[in-house]
């Protein structure tokens, strides 16, 4: 029987993304692509995007598919779902991969990544990206799900909602993979939580920014495997 693995995407984007590195991997898991609460043509939930609701869902995915203790990887905001998740039901995970997951959050670095977050700038300066981001989220309005996201950080910058008490309590077997080029994920914050875990391995992937669309599919896919 082939394990179980749940693959979870980065804020304003879709599982759409994880694809290519999910083609990778179907030979040798049993994958699952999980669009979060207004994402991807999920509709908007009436309550506030955040980081509880989105380990809800993946919970509940896991539970609905009967999903025995699936390896989960989550991509950037993905990731600290995935480890939120873990931090709070163990039992439903076996082991967590992430990528440019960003686990250290204040009020300057929220402010930082919210002034990114700006639907007419992006417009404006960016419209082959606001396109793309239009198709993703269809039929939702994509500067909704922006806007969204931006307050989520915002209240992350002021709470956030893993201590390191949280990390030092997850005994799952973790890899923390970081792109060497990744200007949103210092190395200094994965590599502080990295030691805080007390069954984590490190990967730099070389030659690799942040955005998804910029990684090596395969190579991602090899150090999951």
């Amino acid at each position: 029987m082939k394990t179980s693995l749940l693959m979870l995407h980065g804020a304003i984007g879709a599982s759409c993304q994880l694809k290519a590195i999910a083609g990778e991997l179907s030979e040798r898991y049993d994958v699952h692509l999980l669009d979060f609460p207004g994402h991807g043509g999920e509709a908007l939930p009436a309550e506030s995007f955040s980081i509880p609701l989105f380990a809800d869902a993946a919970r509940n995915y896991i539970q609905d598919h009967n999903l025995v203790q699936p390896m989960v990887f989550g991509y950037s905001m993905g990731g600290y779902v995935a480890m939120y998740l873990a931090s709070r039901h163990p039992e439903l995970l076996s082991r967590i991969v992430t990528l440019g997951t960003k686990f250290h959050w204040n009020e300057t670095s929220a402010a930082r990544e919210v002034k990114m977050l700006d639907p007419a700038v992006i417009a404006e300066k960016v419209p082959a990206f606001a396109a793309a981001l239009k198709t993703m989220h269809a039929p939702n309005d994509w500067k909704q799900v922006l806007h969204n996201t931006a307050d989520m950080l915002l209240n992350m910058g002021r709470d956030n909602l893993l201590t390191p008490a949280d990390f030092q309590n997850i005994k799952l077997p973790c890899l923390l993979m970081q792109g060497d080029r990744d200007k949103m994920v210092t190395f200094d914050e994965t590599i502080a939580t990295y030691k805080k875990l007390p069954d984590a391995r490190l990967a730099v992937l070389p030659n690799t920014p942040h955005p998804m669309e910029q990684v090596n599919p395969s190579l991602i896919a090899y150090l999951i495997k």
